[in-house]
């Protein structure tokens, strides 16, 4: 046994300790994906859908045309000329009865009677532009309602341009002619004979070829009478439809025009036909304070 510390030959060497290296890790696929689709949260770009194309039309079916629409605006438009009319005709029918001074020597009972038909042609006025707003109300959307109310409005505009007379107009009435040989009649006559025909339902007349309208001013003196600032000369022609017998009757009521006219040394000759014509025009008055109630 040899004292010798060295290790035999062919034996073994001892290796040092050292620390164990770890084995290498492989990389964490799965892990490293839901970390990235963690990451992206909420703006993870999510798959848009597929949009359906687009409905085309059915065969036959045509699209609403802009022309509907034209025909709804244009029956607003008419409806509010319309009531701008109205208006107007109940904001100006008080010059209908001439100025102060031409009744200023009326009788109590003529008065009164001219004040009984402005309240009754007022009533009309109104009850019109309550109709008007009625029919107004009623227009709606669709396109049959709105043709319907685009023949309305035409026809009311039309019967309102006859009232007015801004057009000339035919029918059933009587021609009456008043005879004034010694220049007597005055302002207060022909503003009754007016009076008197319109309350016997006159729609419309004319005298010595002058429209009478809801404005209409008779004035001047006896022999030297102007309708609306034109002057008109015995025989006084009136011209009015309506129905014959009703307007006859009115003339001839005791105290009425015929009465009054004969008491001064005229005469007025009365003939009823089946067909006048009223064809004398009068320019449409604009309303210079007046406006239509938009509320």
């Amino acid at each position: 046994m040899s004292d010798d510390p060295r290790p035999a030959e062919g034996a073994e060497q001892p290796r040092p300790a050292t620390a164990e290296e770890p084995p290498a890790e492989e990389p964490r696929v799965e892990e490293s994906a839901a970390e990235e689709s963690a990451a992206e949260g909420p703006f993870a770009e999510e798959p848009v859908a597929e949009e359906p194309p687009a409905e085309e039309p059915a065969v036959g079916v045509a699209p609403p045309g802009p022309s509907r629409r034209r025909q709804r605006r244009v029956a607003g438009a008419l409806i509010a000329v319309l009531t701008v009319l109205l208006g107007f005709a109940i904001a100006v029918q008080v010059r209908s009865t001439g100025t102060g001074q031409a009744l200023a020597g009326a009788r109590e009972e003529e008065l009164v009677a001219i004040l009984d038909d402005l309240d009754a042609q007022e009533a009309r006025l109104r009850q019109q532009i309550a109709d008007q707003r009625a029919a107004l109300r009623e227009l709606s959307d669709t396109d049959s309602r709105s043709a319907a109310a685009l023949e309305n409005a035409a026809e009311r505009a039309e019967a309102l341009a006859i009232l007015n007379g801004t057009v000339a107009a035919e029918g059933p009435g009587l021609v009456m002619t008043i005879r004034d040989p010694e220049g007597r009649v005055r302002v207060a006559d022909l503003l009754d004979a007016i009076q008197e025909l319109r309350g016997a339902g006159a729609e419309t007349l004319q005298i010595d070829g002058v429209r009478v309208g809801v404005s209409t001013a008779v004035t001047g003196v006896p022999g030297d009478l102007q309708i609306d600032g034109r002057p008109v000369a015995a025989p006084y022609e009136v011209v009015v439809i309506g129905s014959p017998p009703d307007l006859q009757t009115a003339m001839g009521i005791p105290g009425g025009v015929v009465d009054r006219v004969g008491r001064q040394g005229g005469t007025v000759d009365i003939e009823q036909r089946d067909r006048v014509v009223v064809d004398a025009l009068r320019p449409l008055d604009e309303p210079q304070y007046a406006q239509p109630q938009t509320e």
